[in-house]
């Protein structure tokens, strides 16, 4: 299977309030995969990071689809991954006075299409 990755098209969601960990766990799930087999895969999935992947991954296919022309049921799920974005760091009393720190992670997710070529 062959990709065209000069034809490649992504979308980005920002600032998602979720570990990038768990985020990764979806995401190592459809890397490589059809648009459709991705969609079913998010579909049936437990996890919560499957809404935010899903979403993202629509628009890239979308962007593909407006912006580039490309039909859907050609493109391949070309790279997927997540980076961390920026720690909430939030406090909770504690006895006698202390303070324990709870961080709140934040991470952004990147989904790019490319259609198919065939060989």
């Amino acid at each position: 299977m062959a990709l065209d990755t000069t034809n490649e098209t992504r979308a980005i969601a920002r600032y998602i309030r979720m570990s990038p960990h768990k985020v990764r766990r979806v995401l190592d799930q459809i890397r490589g995969r059809q648009y459709r087999e991705a969609l079913i895969i998010l579909e049936f999935m437990p996890y919560k990071a499957c809404d935010p992947v899903l979403k993202v991954l629509r628009s890239a296919v979308a962007n593909a689809e407006h912006n580039a022309g490309l039909d859907p049921a050609t493109l391949v799920v070309s790279r997927a991954f997540a980076d961390g974005g920026p720690v909430l760091k939030r406090y909770r009393p504690r006895a006698q006075g202390r303070a324990y720190q709870i961080r709140k992670p934040t991470c952004h997710i990147t989904v790019a299409v490319a259609p198919q070529v065939a060989e």
